[in-house]
């Protein structure tokens, strides 16, 4: 089966909304003399965000699905972890906050100079079956994007390049085969895959 795919050299401009944003708070207190426990606030997190504590290997930690919308408080006892370097990391819809932290002799230590957040790209269909691509660039400069078939056959890819606080771009499938297309994305070393259904081909 043959698709095309015809670029379009149209940039989208994704809006993110400053209630995406996460404002965060660090804090230690003392739990009742048995340890120092670290109390993490994120606010304006969405039901179904997920908060993960992981190693500088990526290894999984601990790992929380959000049940509320609103502010997230929670403390944790980070001090018996190895030395070594963590992050803590909340997945949202669109963007992904990532808190560093290291612990050396069960002392853990915060810099918000290195926090850090990662918008995801975002992929949605206009009319016509027009395709758009788009993601905020504040870290990144490059955005890769595999496009594959229904088959699994991959039938474009590219490396898309930095402009102004926009990547982005716009692919029209109109002539497509029908059929349910996977977008595979690569970006400040993290990979996002997200499926999209061609329903209808225009020029048929």
């Amino acid at each position: 089966m043959k698709t095309t795919i015809r670029k379009s050299l149209v940039l989208v401009a994704l809006f993110v909304s400053a209630a995406v944003s996460y404002g965060n708070e660090i804090s230690s207190n003392v739990n009742n003399g048995k340890g120092v426990r670290t109390t993490v606030t994120f606010k304006d997190v969405k039901k179904g965000s997920i908060l993960s504590i992981k190693d500088v290997n990526g290894l999984v930690l601990y790992k929380e699905a959000i049940q509320l919308n609103g502010s997230y408080t929670k403390g944790f006892d980070l001090t018996s972890l190895p030395d070594g370097n963590y992050y803590f990391e909340m997945d949202k819809d669109v963007e992904v906050k990532i808190i560093p932290f290291k612990v050396v002799a069960s002392v853990v230590t915060f810099n918000k100079t290195s926090e850090e957040s990662i918008f995801k790209p975002v992929v949605f269909m206009s009319n016509n079956n027009y395709v758009h691509v788009s993601q905020m660039a504040v870290n990144n400069k490059v955005l890769s994007v595999e496009i594959y078939a229904e088959n699994g056959d991959q039938i474009y890819s590219e490396k898309i390049e930095k402009e102004g606080d926009v990547l982005g771009k716009i692919y029209d499938f109109s002539t497509s085969a029908k059929g349910v297309y996977t977008f595979v994305m690569k970006t400040n070393g993290r990979r996002f895959v997200q499926n999209l259904d061609i329903k209808k081909n225009y020029d048929q």
